[in-house]
């Protein structure tokens, strides 16, 4: 048997415990393993799939890795866009539940989707979330990305927007790269700036959630807010 049939027949194995077992019967590296062998046919494609996990700190933190780290880890556009379409449709299905219900009901589903959409950038992205009187999205839109420690959020900016949506309320989002997701004295105080300035023309800022690597924190639930 050659090592082109026998990786023919492992793959043929996985994908059998993928459609008769559920996608639970196989381990992370199968599923990345099975993903890339569907664009990398005559190659074996294990290692490959081990190797990324490891430098990208596991499977969300693959599928999320912005893709020219991908390619600089050494993989074809091809690859690259396989692993990025995976992430492109997670993302969509969890965006779906936040947008069929009102936010404030769907805090873990609206927590999923931030920390599969943020918590693995490699750079700082202030995005808000804009809501109407029944707390149901209206607008989800990055406001502001800057480097690795810091993205400039700018007062004016975001009310103004909320008063071009019509927005009753919003929650304002960012990330630490770093991976801590604990508020620095800077967003704390825009945390504050927004809330009193939304306040005098009856916008609501009900929360800032900061997503890193190693979990979030919201300035509410802190009593910062």
């Amino acid at each position: 048997m050659t090592g082109e049939e026998d990786g023919t027949g492992h793959r043929a194995r996985l994908r059998e415990r993928l459609l008769r077992q559920g996608p639970d019967a196989l381990l992370d590296h199968e599923v990345v393993e099975y993903l890339l062998a569907l664009v990398i046919p005559r190659r074996d494609t294990k290692s490959l799939a081990k190797r990324l996990l490891n430098e990208f700190g596991g499977i969300g933190g693959l599928f999320a890795a912005d893709a020219e780290a991908i390619e600089r880890a050494g993989f074809s556009e091809t690859a690259v866009a396989a692993l990025k379409i995976v992430n492109a449709a997670a993302l969509r299905l969890l965006a779906a539940e936040i947008k069929a219900r009102p936010i404030l009901g769907s805090w873990n589903a609206l927590l999923d989707y931030l920390r599969a959409d943020m918590a693995a950038l490699p750079v700082e992205r202030v995005r808000v979330l804009f809501l109407n009187a029944k707390n149901m999205l209206i607008r989800d839109e990055a406001m502001s990305e800057g480097s690795i420690s810091e993205a400039a959020v700018y007062v004016r900016e975001v009310i103004r927007r909320a008063i071009d949506l019509h927005a009753a309320s919003l929650i304002l989002v960012h990330n630490h790269p770093s991976g801590d997701p604990s508020p620095s004295r800077q967003d704390i105080a825009i945390t504050r700036d927004i809330a009193e300035a939304g306040k005098r023309l009856g916008i609501t800022l009900h929360d800032h959630v900061i997503i890193g690597a190693d979990g979030h924190s919201s300035l509410r639930a802190l009593g910062l807010l």
